[in-house]
């Protein structure tokens, strides 16, 4: 009789234990694995360049684009974000020594992906991520002077930080903050107005100011 009730009583604790398990491993999995986010995106480049012969700087300018991003949770508090967004620039060398001279514009397509830790508890939840951009260059619109010119596409990397604001148990409201540490190399064919080709190392490191809306599924 005493073996049986030993029997029972480590039967019973057992699945007890078993049941406080499952129930664990249901709460720690019960958020949503994905997310989308649509923003609008403010680019401000932070730029400088270094001119090969006729010196100077550069002048990028700021634009507003579209951004879609995908966010995968590992846990709920661990995340990788894809973000996917195309801007267009306006490009100008300026205080050359030839004066300052249209470049026309280009095309930049970065896309990024960040790891992310997310911060949890009430409507308010904050994160922090760090990350990798690969930047193509592409559409190029030489303006009234170059010939040609060739953006070399580079890889860089980028830091961020937003807040996501629930406003129901799917949808919620979102800003955000990246800044992308972005190189390249040019090279402009003005040979038809300089009699020269020049090449410059040009940093853009583009701060983006999102805000958008999103939804988890």
């Amino acid at each position: 009789m005493r073996k049986i009730g030993v029997i029972l009583f480590v039967s019973l604790v057992a699945s007890f234990s078993s049941y406080s398990q499952e129930k664990v491993a249901d709460e720690t999995n019960n958020f949503s694995r994905w997310q989308v986010r649509l923003r609008g995106v403010a680019v401000a480049p932070d730029e400088s360049a270094s001119i090969d012969a006729i010196g100077g700087d550069v002048d990028i300018s700021t634009t507003f684009v579209p951004e879609l991003d995908f966010t995968y949770f590992f846990t709920e508090h661990w995340a990788a974000e894809l973000i996917l967004a195309t801007t267009k620039h306006e490009v100008e060398a300026i205080s050359t020594a030839v004066g300052n001279i249209d470049l026309g514009d280009v095309w930049l397509l970065p896309p990024t992906l960040t790891v992310q830790y997310h911060f949890t508890g009430g409507a308010f939840k904050p994160y922090l991520g760090t990350g990798i951009n690969y930047t193509i260059f592409y559409g190029v619109d030489e303006g009234p002077i170059a010939d040609d010119i060739d953006y070399d596409n580079s890889v860089g990397f980028a830091l961020q930080a937003g807040l996501d604001y629930a406003l129901d148990d799917k949808w919620f409201l979102n800003v955000d903050v990246k800044k992308l540490f972005l190189q390249t190399d040019v090279t402009v064919n003005a040979t038809n107005a300089l009699g020269a080709t020049v090449g410059a190392d040009v940093d853009i490191n583009p701060w983006l100011f999102g805000f958008g809306v999103g939804y988890k599924f």
